[in-house]
C-alpha cells in the first residue's frame, strides 16, 4: 500500500510536467503566430470601427480571446484567418454597441450641422481628399468596406482574403466590385 502512496504522487508531479512543457510550447507557437499576424488584427479593426482607440481596444480584445483558445484550434496554419474572424465579429460588435449608444444619446442631443460641401480648390489638397476617401469609406457597408480593406489598400490577395473571413472567392469577387463600384459613385 505504501509503495502506491510513493508512487502516485511522482506520476502526478510527471504529468503536471508533461502538461506545463505542453503549454510553454503552445505558449512559444501562440507568440510566434502573434508576431505575425498581430499588426493584422490592429488594421482589421481599424477598417470596420474607423476609430484608433475602439480599433486598439477591439484588437486587443481579440488576441486575448485568440490566446485563452489557441490550444483548441485545429489547424495552427489557419491562425491569420482564425484571428481576422475574431477580430471583425468583435468590431462588428463594437460597432453596433456605438450605433445604438449614438441612437439614444441623439434623442436628447442637438443635431449637429453638416459643414458647407467643399470647392474645387479644397478637394485638390491631399488631405481634404482623403477625409472624403474616409468619409466614402465609412459609408460603405462592413462587409464591402473590409474586403475593399484587405485586397485593395492592404494587399491580400483575394484566395487570402476568402480564407481569412471564410467565405467563398465568388462572394469575395462581388463584394470587391460592388464596394468599388459604390464607393466610386460616392466620390463622384
Amino acid at each position: 500500500m505504501r509503495e502506491l502512496v510513493l508512487t502516485q504522487p511522482g506520476r502526478a508531479l510527471e504529468e503536471e510536467m508533461v502538461r506545463e512543457t505542453e503549454r510553454s510550447g503552445s505558449r512559444r507557437e501562440f507568440e510566434v503566430r502573434l508576431h505575425e499576424c498581430g499588426p493584422v488584427a490592429y488594421r482589421v479593426a481599424q477598417g470596420v470601427l474607423r476609430n484608433r482607440a475602439d480599433a486598439e481596444d477591439v484588437a486587443q480584445e481579440a488576441l486575448l480571446r485568440a490566446y485563452r483558445k489557441f490550444d483548441r484550434l485545429r489547424d495552427p496554419t489557419r491562425f491569420r484567418a482564425w484571428l481576422v474572424r475574431i477580430v471583425f465579429r468583435l468590431a462588428l460588435d463594437r460597432l453596433r454597441s456605438r450605433k445604438r449608444r449614438e441612437s439614444r444619446e441623439t434623442t436628447w442631443a442637438l443635431p449637429e450641422r453638416r459643414p458647407a460641401p467643399p470647392t474645387a480648390e479644397d478637394l485638390a489638397c491631399s488631405t481634404e481628399l482623403r477625409a472624403r476617401l474616409e468619409c466614402a469609406m465609412d459609408e460603405l457597408p462592413e462587409k464591402l468596406r473590409l474586403v475593399l480593406l484587405l485586397t485593395a489598400m492592404q494587399g491580400y490577395t483575394l484566395e487570402e482574403v476568402s480564407g481569412m473571413l471564410g467565405i467563398p472567392m465568388g462572394t469575395v469577387k462581388s463584394r470587391l466590385f460592388f464596394a468599388r463600384k459604390q464607393l466610386a459613385e460616392k466620390l463622384r
